[in-house]
């Protein structure tokens, strides 16, 4: 069984100003899930994107959500890069999310949100502390809009508090990071292939 994911980078940054340490951790779990059969996407530069605030699925002319929605939707795995600021999410992390409520208007006949039979993973890095933090936010937000959250759903890196290194500029990858992208990818695909097969009955 063929699955893809579809990745989005919540950089505060565009694409072209600066090398971005989510791309990074998003390419570590590429390698992983390219183990198991998973094809992930380039991903989606959320800051090269006019994405409106607001909490429907269309916020009117211009609005580049629509777009990204369907690719979202199209693959069976999600996986959300954040960096951190300020020990959160980033805020256009938010914005994702917070345009992702629609999903609670716009369900079937029994019931299921568009992400139903969905997995969501997460990629996240930053300079000082707050990666639990995030990844609270953000799988409980994803719960509520129908996401499935697999056991070991998050990869992370968090430097020491007050340096500057960031996780693109190290030498090579840290063992942990590499076990525990491994660990998300199996148990993301695993679930996956379940859902595909035996989708939730609503």
């Amino acid at each position: 069984m063929t699955l893809t994911a579809c990745a989005i980078n919540c950089s505060l940054a565009p694409s072209g100003k600066r090398e971005s340490s989510t791309d990074a951790m998003i390419g570590v779990l590429r390698d992983a899930f390219a183990m198991h059969d998973v094809i992930v996407g380039e991903p989606i530069r959320i800051a090269d994107h006019d994405v409106k605030p607001g909490v429907t699925s269309d916020e009117g002319d211009g609005d580049a959500w629509p777009q990204i929605r369907e690719q979202i939707l199209a693959a069976d795995i999600l996986v959300f890069g954040t960096p951190i600021w300020m020990g959160q999410a980033s805020s256009i992390a938010k914005r994702i999310l917070e345009r992702m409520d629609a999903f609670l208007s716009e369900t079937d006949e029994q019931g299921r949100m568009p992400s139903y039979g969905k997995v969501a993973v997460a990629a996240i890095v930053g300079n000082e502390d707050g990666a639990h933090w995030a990844t609270s936010q953000l799988f409980q937000s994803l719960n509520d809009t129908g996401w499935t959250i697999p056991a070991v759903a998050a990869c992370y890196w968090v430097g020491e508090a007050m340096q500057s290194t960031d996780f693109k500029d190290l030498e090579k990858r840290p063992e942990k990071v590499a076990k525990t992208a491994k660990m998300v990818a199996s148990n993301a695909a695993h679930l996956a292939k379940l859902l595909k097969d035996a989708p939730y009955p609503g």
